[in-house]
């Protein structure tokens, strides 16, 4: 049986056989949903992971029970990460397309902290 490594972007680390999450050495305690939307979204940073997807995968249904299930899970899951929840860094929303992992923070945040 093949053991999940712990995943690691942008100082957020998740244990997947463990279900346990860090962000930058300090744990955060998350729900069951919490924790499957994230490593959802993380175990393929980068990429565009459709809502469908995400219903499906956290879910387990293929119909919408309410369209802001998503939104609500994301909305705790971003301030227990520290993820500012008007401008964030880590998951961000690809309007009309689904969210997204980011491998490390947007241009434009990685410009202001550099100045």
């Amino acid at each position: 049986m093949e053991v999940d490594s712990v995943l690691s972007v942008q100082g957020v680390e998740v244990d997947p056989s463990t279900r346990r999450v860090w962000r930058d050495g300090t744990e955060v305690r998350l729900s069951r949903k919490e924790f499957d939307l994230l490593y959802a979204l993380i175990r393929r940073p980068g990429e565009v992971v459709s809502r469908d997807q995400l219903m499906l995968e956290v879910w387990q249904t293929t119909f919408w029970t309410s369209a802001k299930t998503i939104d609500v899970h994301l909305g705790w899951l971003r301030r227990k990460l520290g993820d500012d929840t008007r401008h964030p860094t880590l998951i961000t929303t690809i309007r009309g397309r689904g969210l997204r992992f980011e491998r490390r923070p947007p241009a434009h945040v990685r410009q202001s902290q550099a100045s």
